[in-house]
């Protein structure tokens, strides 16, 4: 079991960043879906985690092969591209992701309760209103770039590993 969390203080700076860190973690994750799909087979497992202040990778499965998939997900994230029909496609789906949990009074209320609660925490409403007014293939790019040369790295490893 391996689990890194990419920690990035330009997360919570504003909500469009917010949306542009969500925008980055489902495009990686759409990225890795074909070539990590071999590992799915062989019984390794990863899920990519868009946590509030950074990225979470859980990489768990038998230990001779998992540096492997672990190694795969880092070459994706360093070399970090997309198409603009995979941008498009992500936005999208962000869009109809938001709108749902803003149309759901448990989780609109769970968002305004932490919103009252967390100082800086940026609402639901605020990223929505974000991703409607349009986000930019630029601007993706400059936060990826500006998110990788800003990161602190925390993780854990357990199992049959050695040093």
């Amino acid at each position: 079991y391996v689990r890194f969390h990419l920690i990035s203080p330009l997360i919570q700076q504003s909500a469009e960043n917010i949306v542009l860190f969500d925008t980055f973690v489902n495009i990686l994750s759409h990225n890795l879906g074909e070539p990590a799909y071999e590992a799915d087979v062989a019984q390794l497992e990863y899920k990519l985690v868009a946590g509030e202040y950074g990225l979470i990778i859980r990489v768990k499965g038998f230990n001779h092969k998992l540096p492997l998939l672990f190694q795969l997900i880092i070459d994706y994230l360093s070399d970090f591209s997309f198409t603009p029909a995979v941008f498009e496609m992500i936005t999208e789906q962000l869009k109809k992701t938001y709108y749902n949990i803003l149309i759901k009074p448990e989780t609109l209320s769970k968002d305004v309760r932490l919103l009252i609660l967390e100082h800086g925490r940026w609402s639901m409403i605020d990223k929505y209103q974000t991703l409607m007014k349009g986000l930019s293939i630029e601007a993706l790019s400059a936060f990826v770039t500006a998110f990788k040369a800003q990161l602190f790295v925390e993780g854990l490893v357990q199992g049959n590993f050695t040093s």
